[in-house]
């Protein structure tokens, strides 16, 4: 079977999959929610500056949401980064209208964030507390090298590799910190640029020598460098191998101790929140039913899964029903890892 067959066989079962979730849904009151959505506009924000996978997955939604939700309005699509997505998180928890006017997709590590952010701390929003829409794909990060540097994850267990990297709320950030104090790997994790773009620009001029990135980001900004294998691909963030990188360790593999292990599982959760959308808290119940369904019925419409194929870009999509309970999930993580998950996701300092 051809690749290209292959593909298409898995967007058809996907398809099928998909609509079945969707026919399980109770359509909202359309005769309540056309009319408020009839000539309005939804602002579509991005936490994160122009270009990667992020931006990919949101502006694909947008070209194909709006057909499906009742009056059909336009969507346009706002970059607002900041913060490792903080920024535009906060702002739709805190400043955009609470009307379902709004969709997100900001980080997918700032529900752990949240979870070991201490009380009092003035945190600026509850993950909880956003209308998740749904999500197009999960979102598995890898750390890579290029050029004259370690070819392994084992090898940055003895040799200091430099990382570039963004904020410190940013799975860009804290996935390579991560592997620092929980595992012992050496990375130098170099903060200070804008996203994924610019951070694999600094790879390519040999300021650093490589960047932690989602993978969808990675093989369509740079398939040249898969193509030709000039980057070495040292592990990804989840909690098993993707289906297109079987040869590639998960970095709960190299957890040694049951803690480890503990450790590293609550780090890649993110991976399950992967590049989900959410709107404004407290929007009306009609209207959050009416995004979600409209999200669903996106995932199986044909035009949307040829985009999709491509760009060469995943889609594994779930309900925002059972993404709010992963974000629930993810608020129960037990007390005692709480300070080893504060130090490796960069909210306390080592002394």
């Amino acid at each position: 079977m051809s690749s290209e067959t292959s593909h298409l066989t898995r967007r058809q079962t996907l398809a099928i999959s998909v609509g079945s979730l969707a026919g399980l849904i109770t359509p909202p009151a359309l005769a309540d929610v056309e009319p408020f959505y009839k000539g309005k506009n939804i602002d579509l924000i991005i936490g994160y500056p122009p270009g990667g996978s992020n931006n990919l997955y949101a502006r694909v939604l947008a070209n194909h949401i709006g057909k499906y939700i009742p009056g059909n309005p336009g969507v346009v699509v706002r970059n607002m980064p900041g913060a490792g997505s903080v920024t535009a998180a906060a702002f739709v928890a805190n400043s955009a209208p609470r009307d379902g006017t709004v969709l997100a997709l900001a980080s997918p590590t700032l529900p752990l964030e949240e979870r070991l952010t201490p009380a009092g701390s003035g945190q600026r929003f509850k993950s909880s507390e956003f209308s998740w829409i749904g999500r197009i794909n999960t979102l598995v990060n890898v750390i890579f090298t290029r050029g004259p540097s370690i070819k392994t994850f084992e090898d940055a267990f003895k040799t200091s590799v430099r990382l570039s990297a963004t904020g410190a709320g940013s799975a860009i950030t804290v996935y390579p910190n991560a592997t620092n104090t929980i595992l012992g790997t050496k990375f130098d994790i170099v903060r200070g640029y804008s996203g994924s773009m610019e951070g694999m620009l600094a790879v390519e001029r040999a300021e650093v020598d490589g960047h932690c990135t989602g993978w969808d980001t990675l093989k369509t900004s740079h398939p040249q460098w898969i193509e030709d294998k000039s980057v070495n691909i040292l592990t990804q963030f989840a909690s098993k191998r993707h289906a297109e990188m079987p040869n590639v360790p998960t970095v709960v593999e190299f957890a040694k101790t049951k803690r480890q292990i503990d450790l590293m599982r609550a780090i890649v959760n993110a991976a399950d929140i992967g590049t989900s959308f959410f709107s404004s808290p407290q929007i009306p119940a009609d209207r959050l039913a009416a995004l979600r369904t409209a999200f669903l019925r996106c995932m199986e419409d044909k035009d949307f899964l040829a985009e999709i194929a491509t760009l060469k870009i995943g889609l594994d999509p779930m309900t925002g029903e059972r993404v709010a309970e992963t974000v629930a999930e993810i608020a129960k993580i037990p007390d005692e890892l709480v300070p080893e998950l504060q130090q490796a996701s960069l909210m306390i300092t080592n002394k």
